[in-house]
């Protein structure tokens, strides 16, 4: 039914890494095969490209689904349809700024300073094009392949650029002046596709997957046993995600407790919870949360 498309380069394994683990495990013949299949009835196909270059493919109609992010939306210009962020690893977790950016001892404070004329090396030249047409600036925007942040001064004079910090671009004597946008790795459908009824309930349960993935991620399920007396304690003690489900026990004076916690918080709940009377306390690693 859905032709899916996954983005190749750095956030490769982090991507085949969520797809397995919500048990869409992508199948292909080698790590440099562009072609992959997951055996799920509601994905036909699978392709592994540049992520540059999805949200073109999937706004054509190539591909039904794609994962890239906001930047290369934006830089297309592709009309596609976005389903949801998805924040799967160290490159996604945070969102990058996309940022104009200049020499440390140069006087320009704005992109509205720029003089007519301004050198401005990126690898988003009509993202580029039209901020700096928006803030009234005649600049000659420069395509860059890479290094950019080393183009300054002689190259170019001004740089668009992917940061999350602004470190490396410190570290490069450049100061950033502006911000053309902040960008996450998102989900996105062909919207013919997405109208579809049948293709967009096979999307939603997809995207149902990734998510309750990524939410179950750094969580555990605590499961404890407690006497009556100490079930207000115990309760009090957890850091439950929602109110955690209390069952009596049966045949017996106590309670059985049931919660899902950080899994950054077991080494010292798992303790207190004895000192509280717990007993029986099992922790259970998940592989997805619903809700």
């Amino acid at each position: 039914m859905l032709r899916l498309v996954l983005p190749k380069g750095s956030l490769e394994a982090a991507t085949l890494e969520l797809f397995a683990s919500a048990d869409l495990v992508v199948s292909r013949s080698s790590s440099v095969d562009y072609h992959a299949s997951i055996d799920d009835p509601r994905i036909d196909d699978v392709r592994i490209l540049r992520p540059q270059e999805i949200p073109v493919y999937v706004a054509d109609g190539l591909f039904d689904i794609g994962i890239t992010g906001r930047d290369w939306i934006e830089e297309t210009g592709a009309e596609v349809v976005s389903l949801g962020q998805l924040e799967y690893s160290k490159a996604t977790a945070n969102p990058i700024r996309v940022v104009l950016a200049v020499a440390g001892d140069s006087a320009v404070a704005r992109a509205a300073d720029l003089p007519p004329g301004t050198r401005v090396s990126t690898e988003y030249p009509q993202l580029t094009k039209r901020f700096l047409e928006s803030h009234g600036v005649q600049a000659e925007v420069r395509v860059s392949y890479g290094a950019t942040e080393a183009k300054i001064p002689d190259i170019a004079d001004a740089v668009v650029e992917i940061t999350e910090t602004g470190r490396a671009l410190r570290a490069a004597g450049l100061k950033v002046i502006d911000t053309l946008l902040v960008s996450r790795t998102e989900l996105v459908a062909n919207p013919t596709s997405a109208a579809e009824p049948a293709k967009r309930h096979a999307m939603e349960q997809v995207l149902t997957l990734l998510q309750g993935t990524l939410e179950a991620r750094g969580k555990v399920l605590i499961k404890l046993n407690v006497v009556s007396a100490g079930l207000k304690d115990v309760i009090a003690a957890l850091p439950s995600l929602k109110a955690p489900t209390v069952s009596e026990l049966s045949g017996a004076d106590g309670f059985a407790v049931e919660t899902v916690v950080a899994k950054s918080e077991v080494n010292v709940l798992i303790p207190a919870l004895k000192d509280l009377g717990a007993t029986d306390i099992i922790e259970l690693p998940l592989s997805k949360i619903v809700h």
